[in-house]
């Protein structure tokens, strides 16, 4: 079993609006990429939601989500897993990302939105019992994943599930 760590978070103060995946896969912590995966619909989605290019070299396509005023990071900050799929996460493994401090440092979110239910189930479970509020009240929706493992919904259905969620005031995402 290997120890693997997540990375820093993409993501500026002025973020209203905050992306968490689980753990990056096997590739992406490969390539220090979130969602390197060609298959991955990640990059596809948010540059269709927000009009940039899903082919820009990796540090641009983080620019266009800082200029969305989107962050991006994961739940978990460490845990023990042999492959790239979250149902192989150890649960006894996980030691959660820093949320408080991020919230600290990012006063101007308005939306969790998960990618996938992993993500979702690891936040409820390992973060938010240790978030005090305003950051508790935080509207959430979970989406679903990107990951080409969710291949029971279609591209078209997925793109129109996280364009409503981003494009959604975060009072409406209740």
């Amino acid at each position: 079993m290997t120890r693997i760590q997540s990375f820093a978070p993409v993501s500026a103060p002025d973020a209203t609006r905050l992306i968490l995946g689980s753990m990056p896969g096997k590739r992406s912590l490969a390539e220090d990429q979130y969602y390197a995966h060609p298959q991955n619909a990640f990059w596809r989605i948010v540059a269709t939601v927000f009009g940039f290019d899903p082919e820009l070299p990796y540090p641009e396509r983080c620019h266009a989500l800082l200029n969305a005023r989107v962050a991006l990071w994961d739940v978990l900050g460490e845990c023990e897993r042999h492959s790239s799929l979250d149902s192989d996460i150890v649960e006894t493994s996980i030691r959660a990302n820093d949320f408080s401090g991020f919230f600290a440092a990012h006063p101007h979110i308005t939306a969790i939105v998960f990618n996938g239910a992993k993500a979702e189930q690891s936040f409820v479970r390992h973060v938010l019992p240790g978030l005090g509020e305003p950051s508790a009240s935080i509207p959430r929706m979970r989406l679903p994943s990107t990951s080409p493992a969710h291949a029971g919904m279609r591209f078209e259905a997925k793109l129109a599930l996280w364009r409503t969620a981003l494009s959604t005031a975060a009072d409406d995402i209740r």
